[in-house]
């Protein structure tokens, strides 16, 4: 494990809950308004905003196809979330396959 200096670990100590509230649904606005200069929170806010999108979608998407997929879809989008949070009160930056290389583009 790489070493991280003393300034990214305050800003991991400081941004913890707010990373965690970032993967909880509609509730990610809240650290990317309250903690945007904060380098971790921002990171997980907006994949936890391109997920909330994504659930958005599936319940969307739900209308046409069936109740099975709005079940599916966001049993899935729950894991991803779920993996995001255990992620963030390790400390740790995760990249998710899909949804990193689209909160990458997002420009606040």
């Amino acid at each position: 494990m790489a070493s991280r200096k003393p300034s990214e670990d305050r800003e991991i100590i400081e941004g913890k809950i707010f990373a965690v509230i970032a993967y909880l649904s509609i509730f990610c606005i809240i650290p990317l308004v309250l903690k945007k200069d904060n380098t971790f929170v921002l990171h997980h806010g907006k994949q936890g905003l391109v997920i909330f999108v994504a659930e958005v979608a599936v319940f969307i998407i739900h209308i046409i196809l069936g109740q099975w997929f709005l079940r599916l879809g966001i049993f899935l989008l729950g894991v991803v979330s779920f993996i995001g949070i255990v992620k963030s009160l390790k400390g740790e930056r995760l990249r998710l396959p899909v949804i990193s290389v689209i909160a990458d583009k997002i420009t606040l």
